[in-house]
């Protein structure tokens, strides 16, 4: 079957403890990907529980699904969203 590449963006202390973590495992992470993508496909499901903390935290994610649906936010290029994600990351901390 071909092989095609993926990229995947996570903060640099995530990906540290993620490959350490998969060495322990006696894997790489592009590994444990491939094992992951295995699972939701054969389940059909996240093979875990994802699930917001607070009820306003899935109602406003709700609200602003509908708002970008409906076509009330401009459109953005790649490198406005990097900016908005930096911008995000510097308030945060």
């Amino acid at each position: 079957m071909a092989q095609v590449s993926m990229t995947v963006r996570m903060d640099s202390q995530l990906k540290a403890s993620f490959d350490a973590l998969c060495a322990e495992f006696g894997m790489s992470a592009n590994t444990a990907m491939n094992v992951f993508a295995n699972a939701v496909v054969q389940q059909r499901c996240i093979p875990f529980i994802i699930r917001a903390e607070k009820m306003e935290d899935t109602e406003s994610f709700k609200t602003l699904r509908s708002m970008a649906e409906s076509g009330m936010f401009p459109e953005l290029t790649l490198d406005e969203i990097n900016k908005e994600i930096a911008l995000a990351r510097s308030e945060k901390n």
